[in-house]
């Protein structure tokens, strides 16, 4: 068994076991390598979701002098401006102004109304997949479904979606631990471009709304609700890349899975009704986002081990979807897994907004691969991201 290394590739293949084994050594530990405290069990890591103590920012009230840290270094600054004015990395009174602007898009009856086109969406892909003969289910299927979907909710013209992507990928790779200075500036280079162009969209909405997100924004902006232009800026590339995401690799890792598990697979060919549940399954078993990190604003206490302000708490979502003091036989897929309240969606004030949009897609996909392609077979093992926070496969090469 491979100890926890976020960096070793024998840990990113199956990081399952090594979380059984710091489950079993205690409920905190301080990881030097990254100077974070790692909770690994489900009961803790649900409770500092909803901890007010603990918040994804801290300078809402300390400088960086005042908090111990040090400030990001200058070259990082478009990232950290794109980033840091996102409701996913600000805490109240901000987020909860943004989130309550951003939510009337996805409320149950809105999502609810984009189903007959996701569905038509998915169904187009997997045809052109299965006339083919088979591809990579990634780029076939489970990239351009959710990148497709909330890029027409933004009202981004079909002709600019190209860099959507690419430019999501670099930026996200700034979340992974301690990353390298060239994926820094890759990220830093995406934030720039990125940014630039929702600047231009956002001017050219001004001038002529749509019935899209973005157009929505500007007019409740004009109402009094105020986002600032950086806010809407971060608020379009946040719901982008976490719109899409988490999306497209509980797609690819949930595949792989029931290839590597045919009598489950099976169960599911011969009972569509396991859609949902298998679906809620398979975010659990092999979980998209393996880490969520929340700073320490005032001293917490976890099994009598003092968390000092200023610290960093890293709660390992793939371990917590892991631990048998919730989930009966963790390691065993079951997609009838009757209950199953694992937290890849996270909780608390940073629920994902687009978990509703995000099952309608997968469960959209996942219906079309099994009535149109119901021999799909995995034509060779995928090679898996070198990623560990953002948990996916570089490819998924499928036969129909």
């Amino acid at each position: 068994m491979a100890a926890f290394d976020p960096w070793d590739p024998a840990f990113l293949a199956d990081p399952y076991p090594s979380y059984a084994d710091l489950r079993g050594k205690g409920r905190v530990h301080f990881y030097e390598p990254t100077r974070q405290w790692l909770v690994p069990h489900h009961a803790d890591v649900s409770a500092l979701l909803r901890e007010r103590r603990l918040g994804r920012t801290y300078q809402h009230r300390f400088s960086h002098e005042d908090f111990g840290r040090t400030a990001p270094p200058a070259e990082h600054e478009p990232f950290h401006r794109l980033n840091d004015h996102g409701m996913l990395d600000l805490e109240p009174p901000d987020h909860t102004r943004i989130r309550r602007l951003v939510s009337k898009a996805f409320t149950p009856r809105t999502v609810e109304q984009l189903k007959p086109y996701v569905t038509r969406l998915a169904g187009e892909l997997v045809d052109q997949l299965v006339h083919k003969g088979g591809g990579d289910l990634l780029t076939d299927v489970a990239e351009p479904l959710p990148v497709a979907v909330i890029a027409e909710m933004l009202g981004i013209p079909e002709a600019d979606r190209a860099p959507l992507r690419p430019w999501s990928a670099e930026i996200c790779g700034m979340y992974e631990l301690n990353p390298p200075q060239d994926v820094a500036a890759r990220a830093v280079r995406a934030s720039v471009e990125f940014s630039k162009y929702l600047r231009e969209l956002i001017a050219e909405r001004r001038e002529n709304p749509g019935d899209d997100l973005i157009s929505g924004l500007i007019a409740a902006h004009d109402e009094g609700d105020r986002l600032t232009e950086q806010e809407m800026i971060s608020t379009c590339v946040l719901l982008l890349n976490a719109g899409h995401e988490a999306t497209v690799n509980a797609t690819v890792n949930g595949w792989y899975a029931l290839f590597r598990n045919p009598d489950q697979l099976a169960a599911l060919r011969a009972d569509h009704t396991l859609i949902p549940s298998a679906i809620e399954e398979l975010m659990r078993y092999d979980t998209p986002l393996q880490l969520f990190e929340r700073w320490v604003l005032d001293d917490i206490e976890i099994d009598g081990t003092t968390i000092p302000r200023g610290a960093e708490i890293a709660m390992l979502f793939g371990s917590a979807n892991h631990d048998p003091a919730v989930f009966q036989a963790p390691e065993r897929l079951d997609l009838a897994r009757k209950d199953n309240p694992h937290i890849s969606f996270s909780a608390g004030i940073h629920y994902c907004i687009g978990a509703p949009l995000a099952r309608i897609e997968l469960a959209a996909s996942m219906t079309a691969l099994l009535e149109k392609a119901p021999g799909l077979a995995l034509a060779a093992e995928p090679e898996r991201k070198p990623n560990f926070v953002i948990r996916g496969l570089e490819g998924l090469a499928v036969e129909v």
